[in-house]
């Protein structure tokens, strides 16, 4: 086989170990090995990038182990150091005699010879913002957690709120809570209804009519205040995510013009898949890439089962979240999802709405356009939206209707 890299280095990582293995060609075909094993604190990684340096390493390549490779991976790249975080399911099932040598060997091994490929990883400032969108994502669904516990202490208080409102967050369902908190009768906080609720008066003294005991009230107090700091503390973390989306105004204002994505979740996906699409070469691999393509799996001439496999599932759950906000506005999606969902069902549309966002957000990255959506006339509604102003401008200046100007 033809060797592609001469100087090659295979790294085993662990916690707090690290064994590095270097495999340099010879004029004569021959290899020279080279191994030694480092610590996992900053000084052996150091040591380690210095030891890379000092036999002129030219490829890097290391498991994607768990979060261990991170910092490893961030002193390689600031050394200039070529680096390859590969996939440990690839490395498995690359024929060769892995048992007989040391992981590290083998790693090395297959980097001279081009059998493994790096996986995407984004810029540095991408990297840490990760930390800031996927602490969003696990506080989101700790408040989605308390509030449904809300809603289970409510019931058990005979209290039935949340079967009456259609948002039990809402203003004036909270100004009830509020108020039933407080000690206050039912017929009293039927007077906090505002809207549509003021037609349920009815109902919402029946809902509101429970026996809270000293410890539902605890709890609900407590669930409260739960729930009130971390709303704050994710307006917080949306303020500052914003805020670092300046470097990359041009590609988060362009994903905001597709239809179900909002400012925070153009922000998310920029932070998972970057604004560089020459990385993954084609919409169809950037949809593989995040799983949410058909899996292909034929046999003898038989197509077997055609589920998705396992990805990115931050960028997964971002899409299939926007895919549901996109069937509701007047789009191209909204046609696509009432196509399918009578054939395939609720989920199965989603996701191919997903398919559909993902590779729509590769082409305006890549072209640098905002999305235009075939099912809309753009030029009929720029005229619905200007003619007024027109007409009157016309009139103003004498050209309506008799298509002469005024002379002074």
């Amino acid at each position: 086989m033809k060797t592609l890299y001469h100087r090659v280095a295979g790294i085993d990582v662990h916690r707090l170990k690290h064994v590095a293995t270097i495999l340099i060609e010879q004029a004569d075909g021959s290899t020279e090995q080279h191994t030694r094993e480092f610590g996992g604190f900053k000084r052996d990684l150091r040591a380690l990038v210095a030891w890379l340096r000092r036999y002129q390493v030219e490829l890097v390549v290391m498991e994607s182990t768990g979060i261990y490779w991170k910092s490893l991976y961030a002193h390689i790249e600031r050394a200039g150091i070529e680096s390859w975080v590969v996939n440990a399911h690839h490395i498995k099932h690359v024929p060769g005699r892995k048992t007989d040598m040391a992981d590290s060997h083998w790693l090395a091994e297959l980097g001279r010879f081009g059998l493994v490929r790096g996986s995407f990883i984004p810029p540095q400032d991408l990297r840490e913002l990760r930390l800031i969108t996927r602490y969003r994502k696990k506080l989101s669904g700790t408040l989605a957690g308390e509030k449904n516990r809300l809603h289970k202490v409510l019931d058990d208080a005979g209290i039935k709120l949340g079967a009456v409102v259609s948002d039990i967050n809402g203003v004036s369902a909270q100004a009830m809570l509020a108020g039933l908190l407080g000690g206050e009768e039912p017929s009293d906080l039927i007077e906090l209804a505002k809207g549509r609720l003021r037609s349920k008066r009815e109902e919402l003294l029946l809902a509101l009519d429970g026996e809270l005991s000293a410890r539902h009230l605890f709890v609900l107090q407590s669930l409260q205040e739960h729930i009130r700091y971390l709303e704050g503390q994710l307006a917080a973390l949306d303020s500052y995510l914003i805020e670092a989306m300046e470097p990359y105004r041009w590609a988060w204002e362009l994903l905001q013009t597709i239809p179900g994505i909002d400012a925070i979740t153009a922000a998310m996906i920029l932070v998972e898949i970057g604004t560089d699409m020459s990385r993954f070469g084609s919409a169809d691999r950037l949809a593989s890439w995040a799983a949410l393509c058909p899996g292909n799996h034929e046999s003898a001439g038989k197509r077997k089962s055609g589920k998705t496999r396992k990805g990115n599932s931050i960028v997964r759950y971002l899409l299939c979240e926007a895919a549901n906000a996109a069937r509701r506005t007047k789009s191209v999606f909204a046609s696509k999802y009432q196509s399918l969902v009578i054939r395939r069902g609720h989920k199965k549309a989603i996701v191919a709405l997903a398919h559909k966002l993902i590779r729509t957000i590769y082409v305006i990255l890549a072209r640098r356009e905002p999305y235009r959506d075939s099912g809309i006339d753009y030029r009929a509604a720029a005229v619905s939206k200007n003619a007024p102003r027109w007409i009157r401008a016309l009139k103003q200046f004498g050209y309506w209707p008799t298509q002469t100007p005024v002379t002074a």
